[in-house]
């Protein structure tokens, strides 16, 4: 190979350099892409090499070969690789002699968002799988967070600096509770009881631990929530008759009325949104709801705050502050499946 060749894969040289500083004693099971994106190929990174390690509990570590520019430098920031970050992940081993190949897709499915949104990860990050992280298992892990390696931790490259980014699969009231404290935080706590934070798909939720859940209220109150965004599907605020009437969807009461008090009660914002509508909650000492382009601004006193969080209820119904002039409608949830079939009804 000639020199210029070698300087070309300089980045991709760097990351497989960390991996066998790592694992000194083993070759890692490399799956390439056949297609590349740039061709019109269906998977964006380059490839996904998986290791076999004894750290901690036995498992597989996974990790990526595409986020970060692994040849010729390409953006114009010269401190930054890429997008600054490749992923990893931990599989708890069983007895299976190969590792499972579904978490190249899951990385592969991550990637394919970050190439089409443009919209990178970072510790703390957390979203929602919409299922399984394993396709037809019985996992409760529907959500996945992000953490930096513990092991591989950050490097520089000749192409810039780049953050090894592992992800973790967690229940979705892991996901709830992550959100309304800070992400870093809770799966820094996560890995005191999960080692290398290695995703085990037979695992129950950590909220379940009432040690971890004593850690996890006393950070809420201390530190509040770092998220400021709430996506919910159902929302909307309208005016009428000089009160305004925010509808929301029933069933999410729990997790809004801990982000409003780790938020607002904070001294913070939160912002509900959807695809065509913005609600932004902030804490002031006189309450008002103002509107300006499509963002509804709801001024909060810490009175109307408590009050707005009695107030939501875990059914359906419309219900009155007295003490700011807002009506909070809850209308009826549909929780469907993977297939689009209802599953339940939240009344």
């Amino acid at each position: 190979m000639s020199e210029e060749n070698e300087m070309n894969q300089a980045g991709f040289d760097a990351i497989a350099e960390a991996m066998h500083h790592l694992y000194p004693d083993q070759q890692g099971l490399y799956y390439g892409t056949l297609i590349p994106y740039m061709l019109g190929g269906k998977d964006p990174l380059d490839g996904v090499e998986i290791w076999k390690s004894e750290h901690g509990i036995p498992h597989w570590h996974y990790v990526t070969y595409g986020f970060s520019e692994l040849y010729e430098k390409e953006s114009e920031d010269p401190q930054v690789s890429g997008y600054g970050f490749e992923l990893t992940f931990r599989l708890k081993r069983g007895e299976e002699q190969q590792p499972p190949l579904w978490p190249v897709n899951l990385l592969q499915n991550l990637a394919r968002y970050v190439f089409s949104s443009g919209h990178g990860f970072a510790a703390g990050h957390h979203m929602n799988a919409n299922g399984p992280i394993a396709l037809n298992t019985d996992t409760q892990l529907t959500a996945l967070g992000f953490c930096i390696d513990p092991e591989l931790n950050q490097m520089d490259t000749p192409n810039g600096h780049c953050v090894f980014l592992q992800v973790v699969g967690l229940t979705e009231d892991e996901r709830e509770a992550l959100m309304c404290w800070n992400g870093v935080s809770f799966l820094t706590e996560f890995q005191c009881y999960f080692p290398l934070c290695v995703t085990d798909l037979a695992r129950c939720s950590i909220m379940e631990n009432p040690s971890f859940r004593k850690t996890w209220q006393a950070g809420v109150e201390r530190d509040g929530s770092s998220t400021a965004f709430l996506y919910m599907d159902k929302l909307q605020i309208r005016q009428e008759n000089g009160h305004a009437i925010l509808c929301l969807g029933a069933g999410h009461q729990e997790t809004l009325k801990r982000m409003l008090r780790a938020r607002v009660g904070k001294g913070r914002t939160l912002t509900l949104q959807n695809r065509s509508q913005a609600v932004l909650f902030c804490p002031g000492k006189q309450g008002e709801v103002r509107e300006k382009d499509q963002m509804t601004t709801v001024v909060l006193p810490q009175e109307a705050l408590e009050e707005l969080c009695a107030v939501l209820e875990p059914h359906a119904g419309v219900y009155s502050l007295s003490s700011f002039p807002l009506i909070v409608e809850l209308t009826p949830t549909t929780i469907t499946g993977q297939d689009g079939k209802t599953v339940s009804v939240i009344e």
